[in-house]
This record gives C-alpha cells, structure tokens and sequence, in this order.
C-alpha cells in the first residue's frame, strides 16, 4: 500500500467508519479510488473546523479547486483524487458544485428551506455517491442518477440530525428555517439545545424526510446494476440510526445517535449480501 493510499484510507476510516466498511465490498482495484475520493470528501466537509475563520476556509476551498486539477502542492490526498478524475473522466463540474455547496458550511447562515437543504445534499452527499457509482461502473454512466440522489438526501439529513449535539452548539444545526417557523422554534432555541416540544417535531419532520428519501432510493435501486451497491450503502444504516433517535428518553440534542462497530459491520454486511440498502 502506497503512502498516499494509507492515508486516504486511514482519513476515511477515522472520519466515516460507515463509508470506509463500504469501500471494502466495492472490488480490491476501485478502493483506492473510492478511498481517494471520499477522503477528500471528508477533508473539505471538515474545513470549517480546521479554520479559524470564514475568510481562510474560502481560501481553502479555492486551493481545493486548483488541487483537483493537480496543482496538488504535494497532499497525498489531492494526488491520489486527481490521478482518480483522469483515470475514470470524473466530471469536474461535480466537484465543483460540491466545493461551492461547502462556502455555506463556513458561515453561520441559515439554511432557508427545506428545499436549499435537499439541493445542498445533492451537491455534496449525492455528488459523492454519484461520483462513486462512476468509479464502480469504469467511468461509465452508471444510470444511478435517480438513486444518487435520493440515498444522498436520506444519509445527509441522518448525519446533520446525529451531528446537532456539535453543530447546535456552534451556531449552524442546518435546520431549515421554514421547518422552524412551522413548528415556532427560534434559532436561539436550537442554540440553547433545549429540546422543547416544539424542537422535537422539527427533528421529527426531518427524520421523516430522511425515511420518505431511504424509502424511495430503496426502489430507484431496483434499476441499477448490483456493482454499483458499495457507492449506496452508507444509505443502509439510515433507518438504524434514526430507531436509536426514536428510542424514549433520547436527547438528540446532546446524545449521537451511534451503534457499536459489531452492530455496524453487520448491517452493512447483510446489505452487501442482500444486493440491497
């Protein structure tokens, strides 16, 4: 194993135990792929912690964009990604749209609708699933579109409702404020991580959100070839987490929702075996 692979494997190991136990169903010569890109996925989702300001998290994005076209200034995560888009014809317009989705990440605004929350996880979850698919199918269109985005949408609002504990707490829960005002939550609320009645019923609405997306990849899946599973199966523990958010006397704003390493290997295990998220 190369240097750089042993990062970006080790990156996506720590950072998303999920996503790395699902590289390891995809084929022996598409994880280093796979590894590449979802390391770089975590390490531009984590900029915002990283920096001590908006201003130098922009410049970091902006440098992203120059590295992903090899100008790479030697990070091994950056030269394995590139070596990944020319080998499988990645589109760059993907990562692109996902490096501009990630500016919102560094400031404090809110997110307006749920609407801008799907199409925020398109541009990020989704790509990154989309772009996996890719990798998976040869650099082919992996007719996986549909299922993209819908498994991104479900793994995107189940991982902001388990990160809330931390981002409640730092001034951007991504709560979409339309959801709020239905329910008559202030932002000051979310901030105080007082988990009022009112504050339940949008995390319900949201965990619901996140079941209708599950539900409907669940059948988009049935058109799309069974190789391409590795790139979907983050989307296998959805439901699983959002049980553990269910059970009474949860506090989601002050518990992650998690599940031992043994419960998580399992299930995606049998979804590998099963053909199915």
């Amino acid at each position: 194993m190369t240097d750089a692979l042993r990062q970006c494997s080790d990156i996506v190991r720590a950072g998303d135990p999920d996503r790395y136990l699902s590289d390891l169903f995809a084929p022996a010569e598409a994880r280093p792929h796979l590894f590449a890109l979802h390391a770089f996925a975590l390490e531009v989702a984590d900029i915002r912690r990283k920096v001590s300001n908006p201003t130098l998290g922009e410049m970091r994005l902006k440098w992203w964009e120059g590295a992903i076209r090899g100008d790479h200034g030697g990070s091994p995560v950056a030269a394995a990604l590139a070596t990944t888009i020319a080998a499988f014809g990645l589109p760059m317009l993907a990562f692109d749209n996902l490096l501009q989705a990630r500016v919102f990440d560094l400031y404090d605004d809110a997110m307006p609708t749920v609407n801008d929350l799907e199409g925020y996880a398109g541009d990020t979850e989704a790509a990154v699933m989309q772009l996996g698919a890719m990798i998976l199918a040869g650099g082919k269109d992996p007719g996986s579109a549909e299922l993209s985005g819908y498994a991104g949408v479900a793994v995107a609002v189940t991982d902001m409702l388990r990160a809330l504990p931390r981002t409640a707490a730092t001034g951007q829960p991504f709560l979409p404020s339309d959801l709020l005002q239905k329910h008559g939550v202030s932002t000051g609320q979310v901030a105080a991580r007082d988990a009022t009645p009112a504050v339940r019923y949008v995390l319900a609405d949201q965990r619901a959100l996140a079941r209708e997306r599950l539900a409907e990849a669940r059948r988009a899946s049935s058109a799309v070839d069974p190789a391409l599973l590795p790139a979907f199966l983050p989307a296998a523990m959805v439901d699983l987490y959002i049980d553990r958010m269910e059970k009474p006397g949860f506090d989601p704003l002050h518990t992650v929702a998690d599940v031992s390493p043994l419960r998580r290997q399992w299930v995606l295990w049998r979804a590998a075996r099963n053909g199915r998220i």
